[in-house]
């Protein structure tokens, strides 16, 4: 259900390098969520870093919803970058088992997966 991997790159240096590797692979960042420092803003003690990519590729977000426009809740597609135990993690919930929860069509299914694999070269790249 969750692609997962470790980095050896700093937090910033593996953030900075999955913006790049979406933009290179054809999809658009929409919008970053600095969770980490949201939470230490409003006062929490969070030790953590955590940023959350959303990010989309039109042409699949477009095939998804002419679908099922219902499916518009599941997107865009997320991507984290945190840390934990000292260690930067880059990671997602697959796209295909999201979707798949969601609705039987086999197109659907076949979005789902070309996306699930594009989103797994992303955090590859930026591993």
């Amino acid at each position: 259900m969750y692609y997962l991997v470790e980095s050896s790159k700093s937090f910033e240096q593996a953030a900075t390098d999955l913006d790049a590797a979406v933009k290179r692979n054809g999809f658009g960042v929409l919008h970053v969520h600095d969770i980490g420092n949201t939470l230490r803003g409003k006062g929490v003690a969070f030790e953590n870093q955590c940023r959350v990519f959303e990010v989309c590729n039109p042409v699949q977000a477009s095939k998804v919803m002419a679908e099922d426009m219902r499916l518009n809740m599941a997107l865009p597609c997320r991507i984290s970058v945190y840390t934990e135990g000292g260690k930067t993690h880059i990671g997602m919930i697959k796209p295909a088992a999201i979707l798949a929860s969601l609705s039987q069509s086999p197109v659907l299914a076949k979005v789902a997966q070309d996306v699930e694999q594009k989103t797994m070269q992303m955090i590859d790249e930026a591993k």
